[in-house]
């Protein structure tokens, strides 16, 4: 059976060229970064190679980036490295559960949270943002691309509020790194978190851009990696293939990479909705990563056109992985004012590097045929054509 992979929001693969750049690191060049001999200097060697190509990808210092697990510590340590009891907080209702759940985590240890809500295409307004400051607020925590939707906030806007108010600005960058241009300094922010495993590196590696100046309390206690931001011995393998993969998206974004992804995303809206009635794009209107498309299909149950779709060997996905079988709809599309049974019949695509036009096309073919079986069987679709 051929199968199909378009759910690179969730992860991606691996690219041939960076695995190819971490696989010495298992074996031959094993050492460990921070020993003194000839076999840590040459890991040293690798991590510092990485850090400068992690930089050169957000147009930071070298300096400025802690190396981490993954886009959920990075986030964990932005917030809770920075904020302590009595700090006032300012993030939205659309965030990945890494920043909600860190900022309920800090409500808890005496931290006021505000979550300014979005409008229907999902987008943040910065005057809200700018209406919730408080004499108190200490960070405000903005994501750049949503996970679901793919939809860009205006965080150079809201980078201009922080800065304005003498706050600190923390950006969620993990589904737009690798998909459109970072730059820290434009943006304005002090704190920007990335993840490996969404940009064709493994999983298990990230990375937090912390602007020079910015302190932050480390959330792991141990040895002085990472100039004590962050204890623990480097995934060198890692760190060599986040850095290969950095490498990749500049290059990428030189060859036109990512409009060439925004031609396969525009392809299959265009030809879903002009196959599918009562179908729509959410987020429509607002500007969004090139690799990402949240699309409707009423009277359907979006779960169950991904287990079908899967049987047939496509593989898409409702939203975010993280949040795979959670029995209520998409707190995401909820936000932005979709019905809870408009959230639930919600599915997402998103493409890789790796993706081509038959892959589009391929998925196209199953999807109309997927959607049309499944709204036969449904009884909710037949009293809605009887009704009309």
């Amino acid at each position: 059976m051929r199968r199909v992979y378009l759910d690179n929001n969730a992860t991606t693969p691996v690219l041939p060229e960076v695995f190819e750049a971490m696989r010495p690191y298992f074996g031959e060049r094993f050492g460990n970064a921070s020993s003194i001999h000839h076999h840590g200097q040459e890991s040293r060697a690798a991590v510092e190679r990485a850090r400068e190509s992690v930089a050169a990808l957000l147009g930071s210092r070298a300096s400025e980036i802690v190396f981490t697990s993954g886009g959920t510590e990075a986030d964990n340590l932005a917030l809770a490295g920075l904020v302590t009891a009595g700090d006032h907080v300012i993030t939205s209702s659309i965030e990945h559960h890494a920043v909600l759940n860190t900022g309920r985590h800090l409500e808890e240890a005496g931290c006021d949270v505000t979550y300014v809500p979005v409008d229907g295409r999902g987008l943040v307004d910065p005057d809200d943002v700018r209406r919730a400051l408080r004499p108190n607020t200490k960070l405000i925590s903005m994501m750049m691309a949503n996970n679901e939707t793919g939809v860009l906030q205006p965080v150079e806007e809201v980078g201009k509020v922080a800065a304005e108010a003498d706050v600190f600005f923390h950006t969620d960058a993990v589904q737009a790194a690798g998909k459109v241009p970072i730059d820290v300094t434009r943006i304005g922010c002090d704190l920007l978190s990335i993840s490996g495993h969404k940009m064709h590196a493994p999983q298990g590696i990230g990375a937090l851009h912390v602007r020079q100046g910015t302190r932050i309390q480390p959330l792991l206690y141990g040895g002085r990696h990472e100039r004590s931001r962050r204890a623990g011995t480097e995934n060198v393998p890692g760190i060599v293939a986040l850095g290969k993969a950095a490498d990749l998206a500049v290059q990428g974004f030189e060859h036109g990479d990512d409009k060439n992804t925004a031609a396969l995303r525009d392809r299959v809206e265009s030809g879903i909705l002009a196959q599918v009635d009562e179908a729509g794009v959410n987020g429509d209107g607002a500007p969004r990563v090139p690799n990402t498309t949240s699309v409707y299909f009423d009277h359907i149950d979006g779960e169950a056109l991904v287990i079908a779709l899967d049987l047939k060997g496509l593989a898409i996905s409702t939203g975010s992985a993280c949040s795979s079988g959670a029995i209520e709809p998409s707190h995401v599309l909820t936000a932005m004012g979709l019905r809870a049974d408009r959230a639930r019949a919600s599915i997402r695509f998103s493409m890789g590097k790796q993706s081509t036009v038959e892959d589009v096309d391929f998925a196209l073919a199953l999807v109309v045929e997927a959607v049309a079986r499944l709204r036969e069987l449904s009884p909710l679709y037949k009293k809605a054509a009887i009704s009309n």
